[in-house]
């Protein structure tokens, strides 16, 4: 027995200690695997290129990419990217996504693929089928790690099961510019302490699933105006600034074991003031962080200790692609510090391969000169390889039948249990700002009219198939329901009539900026430009219902900023999301949880994850950081 007992304890020393040593080897085995590479095999691995549409020959024009076919393969193959960036196009049912993924990867046997999407849950969201989640900003309202871990998880998981092994996410923006028009609800928070703590509950979870996590946007897209999809944004503020709100998510997040970094597209005059003559329009503009050495090596390499990946945002955003080319973009990013060039060139079909081309030369030529040294490709790649080591994807795993992968992929992705965790977040984070005169919870008669109006389609489908699945449990007694879908046009006498026969009002705000029209201090409701639907219209409705004594509530669908252009109303609740319903299914579980937190089936309890500056008095806090009603007692939480 004792022998027995002695070879057990042998064996677990002698594989414990092979696992270990493997585990420190990583470095060692890396560099080994770069020794044998050729120069186009290097940059090969720092380039990820999407095949987001695809058009073969015989088409008018490029189709999503849904399965793999010889053309697409050959690519891969010849040019040895390092990675792949799927979209929603990409991913359009379980299924589908495992037999596409499957043969990504089957097309790259030598070094298998990052394959990479932005799973951010909540509004960035790629899968055509799985968990959503109601997004950062709602964790950040419902303030539990624990829930922002369940969520890093369950999307790691499904992420896994099919066969995407690299996620850019979560967002650690600090979103403390209300005018955001990009980061929103994206961010968990305009507080650093919060976001911080909960960016990093997800990204351990994610990683915990063997999941490359990549943190974003560095050094900080929170404080802009400015959507670096469509023009170059700047960031003002001072080195202490930066570095006491900013860049101190990501530091932690550095600390924490941070897998990769996502670059921002943004100005940061404090730590490089050098310009550049755009290629735009001649004029001399600020090199943004992406294309910056002092940011990308300096800060982020030297002073913030970071030696994971980095990987810029999309090189094709107009931010970047404008202003500085196709080509030198991606050299002036890797000359900066990064390690992998995000959709360098756009081909959707062998016609537009020589983008590839062009852009490799380019990179090739930048070496061969000197302007790239060949340790810095080679200290890049071993980056790229050691996560590929420490996530499992090199050397390949063991195989897997296609079918036993279909099989465990649909087991997990969008799992009862995965969606009730959804469920259960979304409802906590409802957080009721006002509820004047226990307007709420709403307790309609049999045949109430209930009357729902929202921006979009989709977004009064949710509200209403909500409304009927509480009356399916029973929950709700039967009501009649009307609609109105307002977007992009003006209060007119048929809606006002609506208004009028209706005995409860829900009206969905969705305004990514405010601007209203303020005069002395009060809104002007007397605006009819079109162009301001987003505020007139669902006030036009508030002051319909005020003045009928109806009971009215506004949920605001996206960022919660927006309440401020409610002020009069006797009840505002938050939800952080506005996707709707479509094709039979929720797209968010953010309406549902309002929606039943307005006929008192739940217990909200978010609380407010940034203040809400008042329109109407510019510089005011309307409801502050942490703000947030008790929806029975009307007091706070």
């Amino acid at each position: 027995m004792k022998l027995v007992i002695s070879a057990v304890l042998l064996l677990f020393i002698v594989f414990g200690t092979q696992q270990a040593a493997t585990k420190q080897d990583i470095p060692s085995q890396a560099k080994q695997a770069v020794s044998r590479m050729t120069l186009d095999e290097k940059l090969g691995q720092m380039l990820m290129p999407d095949f987001r549409n695809w058009q073969k020959d015989g088409q008018s024009s490029p189709q999503a990419f849904t399965q793999m076919n010889n053309e697409v393969a050959g690519l891969i193959k010849k040019y040895q990217f390092g990675g792949v960036i799927l979209f929603a196009e990409n991913v359009k049912n379980t299924e589908q996504t495992v037999r596409l993924t499957d043969a990504f990867q089957k097309a790259s046997p030598k070094i298998p693929l990052l394959l990479s999407i932005d799973q951010e849950g909540g509004i960035v969201t790629r899968l055509g089928e799985g968990t959503h989640f109601p997004g950062n900003m709602a964790l950040g309202a419902a303030r539990k790690t624990a829930y922002a871990s369940q969520t890093g998880a369950i999307i790691g998981k499904e992420l896994k099961a099919l066969g995407i092994n690299t996620n850019f996410a979560p967002v650690l923006d600090i979103n403390n510019n209300p005018g955001n028009p990009v980061i929103g609800v994206r961010s968990f928070s305009a507080n650093r302490d919060l976001t911080a703590s909960l960016g990093l509950a997800s990204m351990k979870a994610q990683q915990k699933q063997n999941v490359a996590s990549a943190v974003k946007h560095f050094p900080g897209h929170g404080d802009t105006d400015v959507d670096s999809h469509y023009g170059l944004p700047l960031v003002t503020h001072s080195q202490e600034r930066l570095r006491e709100i900013e860049l101190y998510p990501f530091q932690q997040a550095i600390n924490a074991g941070a897998d990769m970094v996502m670059t921002a597209h943004v100005q940061f005059p404090a730590f490089d003031d050098t310009t550049y003559k755009s290629k735009l329009d001649g004029s001399n503009i600020l090199v943004p962080a992406t294309l910056s050495k002092k940011v990308m090596t300096h800060l982020l390499r030297e002073e913030m200790g970071f030696d994971g990946v980095i990987v810029t945002d999309a090189l094709n955003m107009k931010a970047i692609a404008d202003h500085f080319g196709q080509e030198e973009a991606v050299v002036m990013a890797i000359k900066a510090g990064v390690d992998i060039a995000l959709m360098p060139a756009q081909v959707t079909s062998l016609q537009t391969e020589k983008r590839f081309e062009d852009v490799l030369s380019a990179l090739k030529k930048a070496v061969q000169k000197g302007g790239i040294p060949l340790q810095q490709i080679n200290k890049s790649v071993e980056r790229i390889i050691s996560l590929k080591i420490k996530r499992g994807i090199y050397p390949a795993p063991k195989e897997t039948s296609l079918k036993k992968k279909i099989a465990k992929a649909k087991q997990t992705v969008g799992s009862k249990g995965h969606l009730k965790t959804e469920k259960k977040i979304a409802e906590k984070a409802v957080t009721v700002l006002k509820n004047e005169d226990r307007t709420l919870p709403f307790k309609p008669k049999k045949n109430s009219r209930i009357l729902i109006a929202a921006p979009y389609e989709d977004q009064t489908a949710s509200i209403e198939e909500t409304i009927r699945q509480l009356i399916k449990k029973k929950e709700i007694k039967p009501v009649i329901i009307s609609k109105i879908n307002f977007a992009e046009r003006t209060f007119n006498d048929e809606d006002k009539q609506k208004a009028a026969n209706a005995d409860y009002m829900i009206t969905g705000s969705y305004v990514v900026k405010n601007d209203p029209v303020v005069n002395d201090g009060v809104i002007d409701d007397s605006v009819t430009d079109p162009g301001k639907w987003t505020t007139a219209f669902p006030r036009a409705l508030m002051k319909t219902a005020q003045s009928y004594q109806k009971p009215f509530v506004l949920m605001s669908l996206r960022n919660p900023y927006d309440v401020a252009n409610f002020e009069e109303a006797k009840a505002l609740i938050a939800v952080y999301g506005f996707k709707g319903y479509a094709d039979g299914r929720y797209l968010q579980p953010n309406i549902p949880a309002g929606i039943e937190a307005i006929f008192g089936r739940t217990k909200p309890i978010g609380r407010l994850p940034a203040d809400i500056p008042s329109v109407t008095h510019p510089g005011t806090t309307l409801y502050p950081f942490g703000y947030g009603l008790n929806i029975k007692t009307g007091k706070p939480l």
